[in-house]
This record gives structure tokens, sequence and C-alpha cells, in this order.
């Protein structure tokens, strides 16, 4: 049985559409991973799959249960940890837990169990008698994954689980979460994170403005990019009008197969190259003697980054400031 199956799920808010046209399936045991900007449509999806919000089109099923005909049932058997971390400060760590165990209606002695099952995954006994105002961050993340798992779901839905942490902790989430997989419970996750995304998942769909773009593995979306990556950089305070002259000429080359400017990196020229032996001495002396003012230039294999710069036009970082440029503009004329 399929885990998530999302159907040409669609979503607005008033006019304006948050998701327009998607569509995955996640399998039972399987990490799945949404890469995108903010704005994307991500969080969207999560919360109509934990039926916080009601879709305008499509249809969605949880572990074969209709979302919109079964809601109650489809809450009995996910989890769901919302990116912001809403917790009473004034409860322990087990105050909470025990309180999530009451609304899963689960025994008294069902819900001991459990409770001090997710204190000792997830490392959290030392903490369990302690306020939670007095937690740090990745304490009150992975009490947040706890709650989330207490009920035992069959699918856990994470959006951005690891905002804000520093690496060790970061790195103990991973570690817990691909320890799931042999459980057969199935996690959907958003990030901004690509490492996380490259590390964690199984499967990826680059979404963007509520579509998906591409969607396989990790290694079968390396793969589309079709060759290694060279990144041009330019002497600082490059005039764009030079770094966009410097597109032209590299489309002209013909081992050169994309050409895209990251202005996040300082007007630098991100290419996909099919003949990478020699190519990195071959561009340098060719842009030199068209005048282009390089500073460095470096090869290396390609990245989900590079994935979707390829898809996008744009890297993940160009888009995320894009769409905070949209917002901070929406704002002001308000």
């Amino acid at each position: 049985m399929t885990a998530i199956a999302i159907d040409h799920l669609q979503k607005n808010y008033g006019t304006k559409p948050a998701v327009v046209d998607l569509s995955l399936k996640v399998e039972p045991g399987q990490i799945y991973g949404l890469l995108g900007p903010n704005g994307a449509g991500k969080t969207t999806t999560m919360r109509c799959l934990a039926t916080l919000e009601r879709p305008d089109g499509g249809e969605l099923w949880v572990a074969g249960i209709s979302v919109r005909q079964y809601p109650r049932e489809v809450r009995a058997c996910l989890g769901y940890v919302a990116q912001e971390v809403a917790q009473d400060k004034v409860l322990t760590g087990r105050e909470l837990l025990e309180l999530h165990a009451d609304l899963y209606h689960l025994s008294r002695a069902e819900g001991r169990l459990r409770i001090q099952r997710m204190l000792e995954l997830l490392e959290l006994n030392e903490y369990a008698t302690d306020l939670i105002g007095s937690y740090s961050g990745g304490i009150k993340k992975r009490l947040d994954i706890a709650c989330g798992l207490l009920h035992n779901p069959q699918v856990l839905l994470l959006d951005e689980p690891t905002v804000g942490l520093d690496i060790n902790t970061r790195l103990k989430v991973w570690a817990f979460l691909k320890g799931l997989r042999s459980q057969g419970i199935a996690v959907l996750l958003t990030s901004h994170y690509l490492e996380e995304i490259d590390v964690l998942a199984d499967r990826v769909a680059i979404i963007d403005q509520g579509r998906v773009l591409a969607e396989g593995t990790p290694d079968q979306l390396k793969t589309r990019v079709g060759g290694d990556r060279i990144t041009v950089r330019l002497q600082e305070f490059t005039p764009l009008e030079l770094a966009t002259r410097g597109i032209a000429l590299l489309q002209g080359v013909d081992f050169v197969r994309e050409v895209v400017l990251n202005r996040t990196q300082g007007n630098a020229l991100n290419l996909v190259v099919t003949s990478p032996e020699q190519a990195l001495a071959r561009l340098e002396s060719y842009l030199k003697a068209q005048g282009l003012p390089v500073f460095s230039i470096g090869q290396s294999r390609p990245s989900l980054d590079d994935v979707f710069l390829i898809t996008t036009g744009q890297s993940l970082q160009d888009a995320q400031m894009a769409q905070v440029e949209i917002t901070a503009q929406t704002r002001k004329k308000k």
C-alpha cells in the first residue's frame, strides 16, 4: 500500500495559487524530500495532507485513506511536525508527551511505554523533568519530533525539521530519521538545506510555484544535469553587462551544455560541460582572450543545487532571495 499519494493537488489562498498542480507518491519506509524556495507550496502541501487545509482540487490519500472523506482516520495514522515549534513552556518535556498521549487516547500503560521509548530514541531522558522554557532550540525540535511519533504513525510529515539547529543536533536528527526506514515509517520531508535532502532522501521532488519540476532519486536527478559543473567567478565589481556578455560567449562553445548567471555568487557563471577533460584550461584561456575578467575557475561533480539551477534557471538561494524581495514589496504596498 502506498503511504502517501497526491494526485493533481490544487490550493489557492484567495486569488493567489499556492499549489497549482502537484502529484507524487511516497512508499512505506521511504524518505521523500521536497526541495524548493519559500512560497513554492511545500508547507501548503503538508498542511493539506495533515487535514489542516482543505484542497481546492485534486485528491490525497494517507495509508490508503482518503484525506477528503476520512480526515479523522487520516489523523490517527500520521504524525505532523510543523516548521514552527509551539510548546507550552510551563510544562516539562515528559508532561507534554503525557498530554499528547491523552490526546491520542493511549492507555496509561501504553502511553508510559511509548513516552519512555521516545525519550530514549531522541536522547531526551536527561531533559524530561526540566521545563520546556529552559530547552534549547535543538532540544525543543527533538521533543516536537517525539510528539509526532508518539502514537506510532505510519506516516511522518516533517516541515523544515532542522532549521536553525546547530550541526551536531542536526546530525543527531538525521541519524534518527534514517532509522525510521527499518520501521516501515514513510517520511515526507521539506527542507531548504540541499545537503539534508541529499543525505536523507530516497527520492526528491524539486518544486517551484506550486508545481513539481523534476522528480527522482538524488543520483537520477544529478545524472540529468548531463556533465560536470564548472563555476567561473568574475573579478569583484564586474558589471552585470559584462557578465551577461560572458553568457553569450560561453553559449557558443561546443562542449558547454548550459550556462546560468548566479548573482548571489558575485555574478558567477555556472556551466555544465559535456567534455570535462581539459575544460578548465580551455575555458580560462578563451574567456581571458575575450577580455572577460576571470578571478577563479573550478570544476566539480553535479549537486542538487545544480539540478535546481538547470531546472528552474536560478539557484535555490537566488529563488529564496527573490521570494523575500516579493514578500517585502507586497508588505510595503499594504
